[in-house]
């Protein structure tokens, strides 16, 4: 199922080819591991986003399916996920639960369109600093919007920002309710020693266990109070619902365009560097551009059941390789085990704590909080930790939409001045010392070509793209006596956009009205296509776009000479 047009090779078709009974047997397993895992997950991302634990099974349900089915790795699980609780939340408060399902139809078609368009391996340039300030803002606005249920509070309106939120707490620490708090906190002992004892049993299914039964327990037989549950707050029935769609116009579009972009920005970049953080385990690789069609189709049909964002999870995608699954047959398997937690044990989930939950996600923002990075890439005093802080200051402290804004401009600027830096523009005049790339021109020739008087050659080490075109500029205007001829040695120019042919336009232009003349040297074919499709080529005279710097240098000294008789004469 591979278009030329279109990089799209689902690995399930390339995975079924030598699939066998061995296989099958280790996906089975693995998927049936990772669906009891995911169940406890799906639910507290559900109610930490603000809708249902049901809404959150079904996202995991359909977005498990259409990720493995569709995507382009063999090991991805895709699912609701702890760095969508922050956007999902504040979308529902502004939009309500129509405008969550419309924004996120949205960002899967925003998805769609960055895998069609082959946009997957540029996705992954986004520099690592920005990525880890979008994930520890992520992590302490989770912690922060678990307090509340770990503690017990039960606050009424309690605000939205977070140092609002933060002095609410502050004021109401006499409302903590002790059970609750003594649930929460066994709930984490549980979570981080169980994995001292075994590591292939996950400690958030072993406490949601436990502590759900010791507190239904203590609540029938000790009259135990104060304890809220799942039951207490959602109503689970156990059934898919038939999709429904959700009326949309341009007004509305218009209004969700910039949260459908966080969505789909921050999908992408959870998704793919989850796939890559897969591929470093199991030595595959994944397709890049055939995951984002997958998470955008995923993203597309989720809110037709009632479904959050979904994007590719780490967590669960470790869990699925460490238990022995490698093709997305396992990611199908969690789905349809999901399914049947969904339709037959959905009544049993009501007795679950609501300060279990808390506790489970806490411990998820902890371990995607990545204090640890922080703290070893603080100490070089560079650019890119304050990249890193402002990304991450932005997150906590204002919103997803902004920090992702931001942060992606951020990295456009970090970008271009790493380029900039890297391209020169220089200038030779009576002598060019010949480099490495010309001495193979001739194995005869000297190492220096003498220039004639008036003769200047302005090298560009670089693309000429809008970022160095000031560079150039520059360069033209610290001329010193008029020149004669000017040779623009293009030899390490792989490419040049639109404002280097505009100013490159505007130098040939120059040039022709004070009588100089132009030779280009070592066009590669690429910037030469350029060059002719942005109308340049008619500035300037076809003898004199040379293959190499020795033609060129003899041309223009030349053409010096020549220049010089005239004079005399």
């Amino acid at each position: 199922m591979k278009f030329s047009a279109v990089d799209f090779t689902p690995a399930l078709v390339t995975s079924l080819k030598n699939y066998d009974r061995k296989k099958f047997v280790a996906d089975l397993m693995s998927g049936i591991i990772v669906g009891i895992v995911a169940m406890p997950l799906a639910i507290a991302f559900g109610i930490a986003s603000g809708v249902s634990p049901q809404q959150g099974l079904i996202t995991a349900i359909i977005g498990g399916v259409i990720v493995s089915l569709l995507g382009g790795s063999t090991v991805q699980i895709g699912g609701p996920t702890g760095a969508f609780i922050v956007i999902v939340y504040g979308i529902i408060q502004t939009y309500g639960l129509e405008g969550l399902a419309i924004a996120t139809a949205m960002a899967g078609v925003m998805l769609l369109l960055m895998g069609v368009f082959r946009l997957g391996s540029i996705i992954r340039f986004i520099p690592y600093p920005i990525v880890v300030g979008f994930t520890g803002g992520i992590a302490v606005t989770i912690f922060t919007t678990q307090v509340e249920d770990f503690l017990g509070m039960h606050l009424e309106n309690v605000p939205s920002d977070f140092l609002s939120r933060w002095w609410a707490y502050l004021g109401n620490l006499a409302s903590v309710n002790v059970p609750t708090l003594v649930v929460g906190a066994v709930t984490l002992a549980i979570i981080i020693l169980t994995p001292k004892i075994s590591k292939r049993v996950p400690g958030s299914l072993v406490a949601i266990l436990v502590v759900t039964a010791g507190v239904y327990l203590l609540r029938r037989f000790f009259s135990l109070e104060g304890v809220e549950t799942i039951g207490d707050r959602f109503v689970i029935t156990p059934e898919l619902k038939a999709p429904e769609g959700f009326k949309i116009n341009m007004e509305v579009i218009n209004s969700l365009l910039s949260p459908a972009f966080t969505i789909a920005m921050l999908g992408a970049i959870e998704s793919l560097l989850s796939a890559t953080v897969a591929d470093g385990v199991t030595g595959d690789r994944h397709n890049s551009n055939t995951e984002l069609v997958a998470q955008g189709a995923a993203n597309i049909v989720s809110p037709l059941f009632g479904g959050i964002p979904v994007t590719g999870a780490i967590a669960r995608t470790m869990t699925n390789i460490n238990n022995g699954g490698r093709t997305p047959v396992a990611g199908i398997i969690h789905a349809v085990v999901l399914l049947l937690i969904l339709l037959l044990l959905a009544p049993l989930a009501v007795h679950i704590p609501m300060s279990c939950l808390a506790a489970i996600l806490i411990m998820v923002a902890y371990n995607m909080s990545g204090w640890r990075t922080i703290r070893s890439m603080s100490r070089n005093r560079s650019a890119e930790v304050a990249v890193l802080w402002v990304t991450l200051l932005l997150t906590v402290v204002f919103n997803l939409n902004i920090a992702i804004e931001i942060g992606l401009l951020l990295a456009v600027i970090l970008f271009l001045r790493r380029v900039t830096e890297n391209v020169h523009v220089s200038v030779f005049r009576k002598e060019l010392d010949l480099e490495g790339g010309d001495r193979q021109v001739s194995t005869l020739a000297e190492d220096h070509l003498t220039l004639a008087k008036g003769v200047e050659v302005y090298e560009i080490d670089g693309p000429f793209f809008f970022g160095v075109a000031n560079k150039f500029d520059e360069q033209m205007r610290i001329l010193g006596d008029k020149s004669l001829v000017r040779i623009l040695r293009m030899r390490n120019v792989p490419f040049i956009d639109t404002t280097g042919l505009h100013n490159l336009e505007i130098f040939l232009a120059s040039s022709a009205r004070e009588g100089i003349e132009v030779i280009l040297s070592g066009v590669n074919e690429k910037v030469y296509d350029s060059l002719e499709k942005g109308g340049i080529a008619k500035f300037i005279k076809q003898e004199n776009i040379c293959g190499n710097i020795r033609e060129a240098v003899a041309l223009a000294n030349s053409i010096a000479e020549r220049s010089a008789d005239a004079v005399k004469a």
